[in-house]
């Protein structure tokens, strides 16, 4: 009988990939509660608001009609229609995915050949360079410090582009930083990007409607480029329907018929159901969003005012999203943490908070915390931080 470890050989493709530390992270809370112990974790994504009603009587009315086999494997075509319409495209130019992160995989399997390079501004979503690297290819990371407001210059993207850099990845509003480039931003980096007709733009917007500054799509901000842009969205965050799994990619058809091949052969289309939800929510009443960011916007101004008042932590104001991004390395060296993953396994440990070390998203020497929870576990997690810092010598 083989020994099933020995026997066991993992693909080469995914060396050094693993579950996410934010997952871990989450995962290990989860488990100290189970063991009894109040953990408040401030570590996860996910809007703690309810899938809004009327997309939910959408779905049950879908299911009762019958819509319940497979769809096209890009999407049906009434939510690729609406979701065309409100970004100014035609059907063949979207596709409907499981979820933004296939829209993501699907790009870079689809484009990708080995050692093509995909040029990351860090901090960065964890998935990002994982993907990139799954799909044969290199993720050339730009370190973005708290200085620059977390975003990429276009004199350090010119230095980053190289003959094998075939995508810039850049998420607006940003995770983990919050960051949103404006519309001359954007267009300081279309104009770098004109110089290289070979790198596209994979534009990350899911946190669109989560934005406390004035938001502009880079689509839109640099039409000039839109035969080489990817706009990924999606309702996850905005609408509160993380568990549908439904997002999308706006771009140039063949682009999009590429993806569809990919997506086809790994998934075919995302849930009927699912995405006859997402119709709803696209179509439906905005002012449920304009609602919920303002309960959110309330929830930021806490989180900063309150990390500010801490010795040991500086924390800028996100423009857009749901998490700030502070810098620790102060009370990193107030404890003598060699690390920032170091200080919040610590802060984990000793105060039952759990928060994601800025090492995960590329970035070492912060935190990411999401107030993407109740005002009260805002309150209590905030306290145990600050209690916590006055034991450190």
């Amino acid at each position: 009988m083989l020994d099933s470890v020995s026997a066991f050989q993992r693909a080469k493709r995914i060396n050094g990939i693993e579950i996410s530390q934010i997952v871990q992270i989450s995962e290990t809370a989860a488990q100290m509660r189970s063991n009894g112990t109040d953990v408040i974790a401030l570590s996860t994504g996910a809007p703690d608001f309810p899938t809004p009603d009327f997309v939910i009587q959408a779905a049950h009315n879908a299911a009762l009609a019958g819509q319940t086999g497979y769809t096209a494997t890009a999407g049906t075509n009434e939510l690729r229609d609406e979701i065309a319409r409100q970004n100014n495209a035609s059907r063949d130019q979207v596709i409907v995915s499981t979820g933004a992160k296939q829209v993501l995989a699907n790009a870079m399997l689809a484009t990708l050949d080995e050692g093509d390079e995909a040029i990351i501004p860090t901090p960065y979503w964890t998935s990002y360079s994982d993907i990139v690297a799954m799909a044969g290819g290199k993720a050339i990371t730009v370190p973005c410090p708290m200085a620059q407001g977390f975003k990429i210059t276009p004199a350090s993207l010119e230095e980053a582009i190289t003959h094998k850099t075939r995508w810039l990845m850049l998420n607006s509003p940003s995770n983990p930083s919050g960051a949103i480039y404006t519309k001359t931003e954007i267009r300081a980096l279309a104009a770098v990007l004109q110089n290289h007709p070979h790198v596209w733009v994979l534009a990350d917007e899911i946190y669109e409607h989560l934005s406390y500054a004035p938001f502009v799509s880079f689509a839109a901000a640099a039409p000039e480029l839109a035969n080489r842009t990817l706009i990924v969205n999606g309702v996850s965050k905005a609408w509160a329907m993380t568990g549908w799994r439904i997002g999308w990619g706006v771009g140039p058809a063949p682009l999009i018929r590429a993806m569809t091949a990919v997506q086809g052969q790994v998934t075919s289309g995302a849930c009927s159901i699912s995405q006859a939800a997402a119709l709803a929510a696209l179509t439906g009443d905005r002012q449920l969003l304009t609602d919920r960011l303002q309960d959110f916007d309330t929830r930021r101004k806490l989180v900063v005012a309150g990390l500010n008042a801490m010795t040991g932590i500086t924390c800028p104001e996100p423009d857009g999203a749901f998490y700030v991004f502070p810098n620790i390395e102060e009370m990193m060296a107030k404890g003598g943490f060699k690390s920032c993953s170091d200080a919040c396994n610590w802060l984990l440990e000793k105060a039952h908070i759990a928060i994601v070390p800025g090492s995960a998203f590329g970035l070492a020497g912060h935190a990411r915390i999401s107030f993407a929870y109740s005002q009260s576990d805002l309150n209590n997690g905030l306290s145990r931080i600050a209690d916590a810092l006055k034991k450190l010598r």
